[in-house]
C-alpha cells in the first residue's frame, strides 16, 4: 500500500469513528422491497438522563426505486408515563431533477432527517417511537399502499456538544 493509499484510509477511518462521537442510540429496521402502509417500525430508547438536551433523527435508506421528491412520515413517541405525542413530518427526498438526496457512494442513500432538536427527555426509562409511512399521491385520498424504495428506517440520539 504505499502512502497516499495508507494515509487515505487513516483519514477515513479517524473521519467515520470522530463522526459517531455524538450516537447514544442508533438502530435500523429492514423494511424489505416495500414500506407497507400500516407497517411500524417501532424503537425503544432507554434514556437515563433529564438534565441534558439530545438532537432526534429519523433515518431513511432508499435506492433509485423511490418514486416521489417527498416523503411523509407519522412518528409516535410514547413516554415512560404513557403519555404519547404524535407528529406528522414532511421531507425532501430527491432534487428536481429525481436524483435522492442524501450520503453514500452506490444507489443507496442514507437521509439522516431531523425529528427534535435540542430535546430534553423529561422522564427516566423507556421510550417507545413508532415510524410510519404516510405517503400519498397528488389528488388521492388514499395512501400509497406499498412504498417503493425506503429499505430501512432507523431512529437516533445525538447529544449535543
Amino acid at each position: 500500500m504505499s502512502l497516499k493509499n495508507s494515509l487515505l484510509f487513516v483519514f477515513t477511518v479517524l473521519l467515520l469513528v470522530s463522526c459517531d462521537k455524538k450516537r447514544v442510540f442508533d438502530q435500523y429496521k429492514s423494511l424489505g422491497r416495500t414500506w407497507h402502509k400500516d407497517s411500524i417500525a417501532y424503537f425503544t430508547y432507554n434514556n437515563q438522563d433529564t438534565t441534558k438536551a439530545y438532537d432526534l433523527f429519523v433515518n431513511l435508506r432508499s435506492n433509485n426505486d423511490y418514486p416521489f421528491n417527498n416523503i411523509f412520515l407519522i412518528v409516535a413517541m410514547e413516554a415512560p408515563g404513557g403519555l404519547t405525542k404524535v407528529d406528522t413530518l414532511e421531507y425532501q427526498m430527491a432534487n428536481p431533477d429525481g436524483t435522492l438526496l442524501g450520503s453514500g457512494f452506490s444507489d443507496i442513500k442514507e437521509s439522516k432527517l431531523y425529528f427534535k432538536e435540542k430535546y430534553k427527555f423529561q422522564s427516566v426509562g423507556d421510550y417507545k417511537i413508532g415510524i410510519q409511512q404516510a405517503v400519498r399521491q397528488t389528488g388521492k385520498v388514499a395512501g400509497v399502499q406499498e412504498l417503493a424504495g425506503v429499505t430501512e428506517v432507523g431512529f437516533r440520539v445525538e447529544k449535543l456538544d
